[in-house]
């Protein structure tokens, strides 16, 4: 991009304009410049302000006049004082040439469809605005753009050019015989000027029809005897020198001095040149011009004609939409550059993967839709999707890098899932996220009930955005045990949403979609400053310094403010850094390691506690263990759940509590609910334990009254511990 600030007009209200201010303002993509305006006519106003610019620019050539033009609008469809599709047509008639896409909410989908129909050229769904895809798309739409009206301008140029200089002319006498050739005529025609003269017109050009390869009427003579100017008609030719060419032109008669005709002559342009360049054009206009693949506009068109072809020969076919998983974590760690070279990669391999007759498409970022044009049964799609799995599996080697990506595929059946492409499209990506929550790099089919658990993402992606501003956010806390004094020796925290509708909502339900949106950054951040100041309150209210324990997510650990914000949140709350836990789960240290230990040992260096949590059910080797900063180990749950009833369970936690002592962990088991189970880990010399047993998570209050009425509690005395109790 060149380093001319590109100004976007974007007509929202408050609400959605932050988001995709920072979105834009902070991209590397731009830079951008926001112009925000809140209503349907100061947008037209806005919109009149730069037209009149742009023709000042064009008056007084100065660079400077342009500085308010606008080159793309973002424009929520439902203003204050305009709503629906009308808003639209107001901003479309106001720039015709300016870029417009559409900010729209869930339930005004069809209108923003209805927009892009009317001239629009995309339109994104609010609760799904990707930071990184919205300055992409602007970026390719205005490099696009600029790439087009370079293409029109050049072509204006070659016709202004043509028409002075650059055409062919052959002159003849009365009896259409050859009389001149200019130098663009001798080299079009084969001919020199004066092999060509006294021969008949047709020998040195013959007008032939492209599919027939027939001659067509003589123009020359038709001109000569009617008095008049002929247009060649737009059929391919063959000059002279038996090479065809696409010609445009037409023939006029001479006349002398009295009116009398005399001859005639023929003014020939080359075409190869202007069609080939209305191709490219058409092509640009139908790409993905990142990985080259067919772009949502020829994806449309393709899906269309699949489904009328399976509708045609009664049978079935198939949409996968494809989200590459974790994709962001490529360009947050390694750049943008690196991850569009990904990007292209994985374009190759979904290709390779596929027949001629189908169809793969870029939609935008990390998704990708393919078109299988005809399959028997379901099934056969489920193969399909189960080999591309495999084919992005395999390491891709950019540079100096070898990265490895899975993906999430969504399959949709026409007629079976729906007999429209835009619902086929709707339920494939449904099916997506489906196969998301079932834990990435696989593939589900869509299923009716899945169309109920969109609407119910859709409506907690809208609440999360607002469930921390609005102080919607608890925390509960669950104390940890120490297994062989009886005493608690910490707490581990956990976040809850008191939805104002739904009442309180379980981290379940709503942690994954908050991971996936990103707004699992700013709810980390809040639950760490709670966390610090509840622990804080604690011993300021009298009870002994207790490890507060708090869970972090990898997308908090790569955000480069993590760091800083954990030192700007001790120091505002007081606590002691040696006071706090965070606890991260063994994925997060071996997508990128490098990155994961640059990050922990900046975290040691501020003195907090580093736990790694579930241990045992990922990839962390013993290796992993004496490279990371780890200061606690916290046995699964579901080695512990088996104590009782698996040797071999009973096995790993002791060699599990054996390897912690001797690199100097401290061990901690979790989901102890059973006091067989708590006499096992005894027996193990397990120092902590947390669960049920003990007691579940509890609000502030509760937790408080536990620790002052268990303060000097034992745990020989059974009938103290149970939840119950």
């Amino acid at each position: 991009m060149s380093s001319i600030s590109h100004n976007i007009l974007l007509i929202s209200d408050a609400s959605d304009a932050k988001s995709v201010r920072d979105a834009l303002v902070k991209s590397d993509d731009g830079p951008f410049n926001v112009d925000w305006v809140r209503s349907r006519a100061a947008g037209v106003e806005r919109l009149a302000r730069a037209d009149q610019s742009r023709r000042t620019c064009a008056v007084t050539t100065e660079p400077e006049a342009n500085a308010s033009d606008v080159v793309a609008v973002l424009v929520d469809l439902f203003l204050p004082d305009s709503s629906g599709i009308e808003t639209f047509a107001q901003l479309f008639g106001a720039a015709p040439q300016t870029p417009i896409l559409i900010l729209t909410a869930a339930q005004h989908e069809d209108v923003a469809r209805l927009a892009v129909r009317q001239g629009a050229l995309d339109y994104f769904l609010k609760n799904h605005l990707d930071a990184h895809l919205l300055p992409k798309t602007l970026r390719t739409i205005i490099e696009r753009t600029a790439s087009v009206d370079a293409l029109y301008e050049e072509q204006d140029r070659a016709r202004v050019t043509l028409n002075s200089i650059g055409d062919a002319v052959i002159s003849t006498d009365l009896t259409g015989r050859v009389t001149y050739l200019n130098a663009v005529a001798e080299k079009m025609m084969g001919w020199t000027s004066g092999e060509a003269l006294s021969h008949q017109v047709e020998e040195v050009f013959r007008e032939i029809e492209g599919a027939t390869n027939e001659n067509v009427r003589n123009a020359v003579a038709m001109s000569i005897r009617e008095n008049t100017t002929v247009g060649l008609t737009p059929n391919t030719t063959s000059p002279g020198n038996g090479v065809d060419a696409p010609i445009d032109g037409c023939v006029a008669p001479i006349h002398n001095r009295r009116g009398e005709v005399t001859g005639a002559v023929m003014v020939l342009r080359d075409m190869s040149t202007a069609r080939a360049l209305s191709l490219r054009m058409s092509y640009l206009a139908q790409h993905d011009s990142l990985t080259d693949l067919p772009n949502r506009l020829l994806l449309n068109d393709r899906l269309h004609h699949a489904i009328s072809l399976a509708h045609r020969r009664r049978q079935r076919m198939a949409v996968l939409f494809l989200d590459v998983d974790r994709f962001k974590h490529v360009n947050d760690s390694l750049g943008h550059a690196i991850g569009d070279r990904l990007l292209r990669s994985i374009a190759r391999r979904l290709v390779s993967c596929v027949r001629r007759s189908d169809t793969v498409s870029r939609q935008g970022g990390d998704e990708f839709v393919i078109v299988l044009s005809e399959i028997t049964q379901p099934q056969d799609a489920a193969v399909s999707a189960q080999k591309m799995l495999q084919a992005l599996s395999g390491p891709h080697t950019i540079d100096q890098h070898e990265l490895r990506v899975t993906g999430s595929i969504g399959i949709a059946v026409y007629p079976d899932d729906a007999n429209d492409a835009n619902v086929l499209l709707k339920h494939a990506d449904c099916a997506m996220y489906h196969a998301k929550d079932q834990g990435r790099n696989s593939y589900q089919f869509f299923e009716p009930n899945l169309n109920v658990r969109a609407l119910e993402r859709q409506v907690l992606e809208s609440g999360l955005r607002r469930a921390v501003d609005s102080d919607e956010l608890l925390l509960h806390y669950q104390p940890k045990m120490n297994l062989q004094t009886g005493t608690i020796a910490g707490a581990e925290a956990f976040v809850r949403w008191r939805h104002p509708e739904r009442g309180l909502i379980s981290p379940s339900q709503f942690v994954p979609i908050a991971e996936v949106t990103g707004s699992i950054v700013p709810i980390g951040r809040w639950v760490l400053r709670e966390a610090c100041r509840q622990a804080r309150a604690w011993q300021d209210s009298g009870l002994p310094p207790m490890r507060i324990a708090v869970n972090v997510s990898a997308a908090q650990l790569r955000d480069r403010d993590f760091v800083p914000s954990v030192h700007q949140i001790l120091t505002e709350t007081g606590l002691a850094p040696r006071d706090l836990e965070l606890e991260l789960r063994e994925t997060v240290l071996t997508q990128d390691t490098q990155f994961a230990l640059d990050v922990l040992r900046a975290l040691k260096e501020l003195n907090v506690q580093i736990a790694l949590d579930d241990f045992g059910t990922g990839y962390s080797s013993l290796s992993h263990l004496k490279l990371f900063p780890i200061d606690i180990l916290k046995i699964d749950q579901s080695f512990v759940g088996e104590l009782t009833t698996d040797s071999d369970a009973s096995s790993i936690v002791s060699a599990v509590i054996g390897m912690g002592k001797n690199l100097g962990m401290q061990v901690v088991a979790e989901g102890v609910e059973s006091r067989d189970q708590l006499v096992c880990l005894q027996e193990l010399a397990c120092p902590q334990g947390q669960g049920y047993y003990f007691s579940e998570p509890l609000t502030a209050a509760d937790f408080t009254r536990l620790c002052h009425r268990k303060a000097a509690a034992k745990l020989s005395d059974v009938s103290t511990w149970p939840a119950a109790g």
